[in-house]
């Protein structure tokens, strides 16, 4: 690896929403967050999943589904890239489905020239119900079947991203099958009920055993619909260590990623290099 690339470094966002129902809020909110962060130097930035919507009811995303590569919400998305030079990485949004009555929960990569550039549609769906509390994902949304990747090269240096979506959290042989990544991108919606025992933890654990930094963008609040989410959008470096955190509310994180990090932690504790299955 030459010099240029030991002494890579990229500065990198990651937004947080407290999305409402309205479809042309939650754009303007995402535009003006990412618009901040941009002043404050990122080149590459992501928002969280549902950015776009978060509904008074489950059925409310059908109703905005949009076909690939067409209608208003990806119009903005490419604007979006296209007016701040950067590359973004568009929480989800609701893409048509085989089933009308569903959607596919769908990460778009957007070029700093308003290209698209990348796509995963989350593949594992959330359930979970207790006696005040109960979400079926798999009701609204069809599930996808692609791990997502997209290789960026910015400054003259390579970056991979490991593209995953909240749920896909828990499965770490999703991220083994990624294969050796510089970071993983995961925006989310975690309800407050699960984030607040297992959201760091997963996510630090994510890092630590793929060796690459984990940039999560989260929804942190109440919303609309009195559905809590946990927030604390992150940023962890490949030892596992929290570089930053935002709690709750609007806002956005920020931070850098380094070559030389990555390399740092893969040669004194080589354990991708250790793996025998």
């Amino acid at each position: 690896m030459s010099t240029s690339e030991n002494s890579a470094k990229l500065k990198i966002a990651a937004i947080q929403m407290v999305s409402s129902a309205s479809l042309q809020e939650n754009l303007a909110t995402a535009d003006s967050l990412t618009k901040a962060a941009v002043q404050d130097g990122a080149q590459l930035v992501v928002l969280p999943e549902y950015f776009c919507i978060m509904g008074l009811k489950d059925t409310d995303k059908v109703r905005v589904r949009e076909k690939l590569g067409s209608g208003p919400i990806q119009e903005k998305l490419a604007a979006i890239a296209k007016d701040n030079g950067i590359y973004l990485i568009a929480g989800t949004i609701p893409l048509e489905a085989k089933d009308p009555n569903k959607v596919l929960n769908t990460t778009l990569v957007f070029s700093p020239d308003g290209q698209r550039i990348g796509r995963y549609d989350k593949i594992h769906l959330f359930g979970f119900q207790t006696n005040t509390e109960r979400y079926q994902e798999s009701e609204t949304i069809e599930a996808g079947n692609q791990p997502g990747i997209v290789k960026l090269s910015i400054n003259g240096n390579e970056w991979n991203f490991g593209l995953s979506i909240c749920y896909d959290l828990r499965f770490p042989e999703l991220y083994r099958a990624l294969g050796q990544v510089d970071c993983h991108i995961i925006p989310a919606a975690f309800t407050y009920t699960t984030g607040k025992d297992h959201w760091e933890i997963l996510l630090r654990a994510r890092a630590i055993e793929n060796q690459c930094y984990v940039l999560a963008s989260a929804q942190g609040g109440i919303h609309q619909n009195q559905r809590r989410t946990w927030g604390n959008t992150m940023l962890i470096d490949p030892w596992g260590e929290i570089l930053a955190n935002l709690p709750k509310g609007e806002g956005f994180i920020s931070g850098v990623l380094s070559k030389d990090k990555l390399n740092e932690v893969r040669s004194k504790l080589p354990a991708l290099a250790h793996r025998k299955l």
